[in-house]
C-alpha cells in the first residue's frame, strides 16, 4: 500500500474550505484517483457541533462562528495553537473496523504526546485523550488535551483529531467541551512544556507508521481487554 500524502497548511484554513477539501479528497480516494491524505492545519477560532451536540452545551453562541461538522461527537473548539489532523484513510485496504480505527487514532496521540514525556490516557465513557494533573497544588484532576471526532464514507475516513499545543484555553469556556462539564482542558504549554507546532508535527510523523503499521494488533488487544 502506498504511503499517505502529508500536507501541512501554514496559514489558517477556513472551516468551510476544509470541509469542501475533505469531501473532494474522500471521493478521489474512493475512486482510486488520489492517495490517502494526512492534513495538518489550524483554524481561526470557531466551534463545531458534532452529530450528538446538545444545544445547551453551547454556552456563548455569539462568541465565535458555529459550524455543523457532520462528524461524531458533540461541541468542540478549534483555533490557533491547536494542531488539527484531518486523516483521510482508506479502511477498505487497512482494516474495515471503525472501532479499531478510533482506537488507533487514540494510540497515535498517546505516542506523540509521550515524545514530550506527557502521559496521555483514555478514559471509559469519555472521548479523547486525558492528562492527570498533579502540578496545581490541588487535589488531582484530569484535563483533556486532545479531541477525536471521525466520519467514514464508504470506508474512507475524514475529520480526525486535534491536539492542544498552545491555544487560548479561555476560548473553551464558550462550550461544554464534548459534553463533559466536570473536567478541564489543558495544553502542552499549559503543562509547562515549550512545545512548538513544528515539534508536534515531527512527533506525529515519527509515530504514525508504528501505530498504523500494527493496527490489527492494536485492535485485537483492545477487543481482548473489553
Amino acid at each position: 500500500m502506498a504511503d499517505p500524502e502529508w500536507r501541512i497548511s501554514y496559514q489558517s484554513v477556513a472551516y468551510p474550505d476544509a470541509l469542501a477539501e475533505m469531501d473532494a479528497r474522500v471521493q478521489a480516494i474512493r475512486e482510486g484517483s488520489a492517495p490517502e491524505l494526512l492534513w495538518l492545519l489550524e483554524h481561526p477560532p470557531l466551534y463545531t457541533a458534532g452529530t450528538s451536540a446538545k444545544p445547551d452545551d453551547l454556552l456563548a453562541p455569539g462568541r465565535f462562528p458555529v459550524y455543523q461538522a457532520g462528524r461524531g461527537g458533540q461541541y468542540t473548539y478549534h483555533g490557533p495553537g491547536q494542531r488539527i489532523v484531518y486523516a483521510m484513510l482508506d479502511l477498505r485496504r487497512r482494516n474495515p473496523d471503525l472501532r479499531c480505527y478510533v482506537h488507533a487514532l487514540e494510540e497515535w496521540v498517546i505516542r506523540a504526546l509521550a515524545r514530550f514525556n506527557v502521559t496521555g490516557e483514555r478514559r471509559e465513557g469519555r472521548v479523547g485523550i486525558w492528562v492527570a494533573r498533579h502540578d496545581l497544588g490541588l487535589p488531582m484532576r484530569e484535563d483533556k488535551i486532545a479531541a477525536i471526532g471521525v466520519r467514514v464514507r464508504h470506508w474512507v475516513t475524514f475529520h480526525g483529531l486535534s491536539i492542544n499545543v498552545e491555544p487560548d484555553l479561555s476560548h473553551f469556556q464558550g462550550i461544554v467541551p464534548c459534553g463533559i462539564a466536570q473536567h478541564g482542558v489543558t495544553s502542552l504549554v499549559d503543562l509547562g512544556l515549550p512545545v512548538t507546532m513544528d515539534d508536534m508535527d515531527v512527533a506525529l510523523r515519527e509515530t504514525f507508521d508504528e501505530v498504523f503499521g500494527a493496527e490489527t494488533k492494536l485492535c485485537q488487544k483492545a477487543q481482548a481487554q473489553d
